[in-house]
């Protein structure tokens, strides 16, 4: 089983002491065809606009600006106009689920990676949960940390991945960091840790910003997958613990 891209110019086998394995929930856990952080991103451009008294347009743009200066919408929220976070958490995220559907070859393959396994997501616990349930992996999983975990201080800095190595008290030279957006490999790679970039599925009309999609050939991502479940099962073979 091959993914349609390169892996990257490290080997494989080079995951067989890995037994901590990190993963983003939106665009990582499920393809980012699903586009359910399109339907976010609609809710939070009406936030805004209905918060500023400004057009969906304009509140658009702001949105995005802060997104991509601050990690976050909400970060830049709380830090330009002080908004209390948990009313924007839980109208961001009411969200429909349902294009969400089960994943047995993902779940079966998260389910033989040795050790600990982890979601580490900039969204919410409730979604994140409910991302999880709908894809058939919850149980597979040691644990979930969420952006109100963070002290809503998102990735990519530094302060939130420390805390996820005290917490868990990881060795990060033994794991691995699976993501959709390259800047936030920065940091878990200056850690020590391995660095997977999933990226869209080139066969299918992807849309997103374009600065999201810069840094696949940056020294801190160490492979690039379209296909996390293929990516998962060509290790598992390369270190020898593929089931069966």
């Amino acid at each position: 089983m091959q993914s349609a891209l390169p892996y990257g110019a490290n080997s494989l086998s080079d995951f067989s002491d890995i037994d901590n394995w990190i993963f983003d929930l939106d665009n990582t856990l499920y393809p980012r065809h699903i586009d359910l952080f399109k339907q976010m991103e609609v809710k939070m451009s009406d936030y805004v606009s209905r918060l500023l008294d400004i057009s969906e347009e304009d509140a658009t743009t702001l949105r995005k600006g802060y997104y991509k200066q601050h990690g976050t919408t909400l970060r830049g929220l709380m830090i330009e106009h002080n908004i209390h976070p948990d009313d924007f958490l839980e109208y961001v995220h009411d969200i429909d689920h349902s294009g969400v559907v089960p994943d047995p070859s993902l779940a079966e393959a998260i389910c033989a990676l040795p050790g600990k396994r982890y979601i580490y997501t900039n969204g919410t616990h409730k979604h994140a949960v409910k991302v999880a349930e709908r894809l058939g992996i919850t149980e597979y999983f040691d644990d979930i940390f969420d952006i109100v975990w963070a002290g809503l201080d998102p990735k990519p800095n530094r302060p939130p991945y420390e805390k996820l190595l005290a917490q868990t008290g990881l060795n990060p030279h033994r794991a691995a960091m699976f993501e959709d957006l390259a800047r936030n490999l920065k940091v878990p790679f200056d850690m020590g840790m391995k660095t997977v970039l999933v990226v869209p599925d080139r066969t299918r009309e992807v849309f997103h910003e374009s600065w999201e999609a810069k840094g696949s050939e940056a020294p801190h991502v160490g492979y690039v997958t379209e296909n996390l479940g293929h990516f998962l099962w060509d290790m598992l073979d390369a270190i020898g613990r593929k089931p069966g």
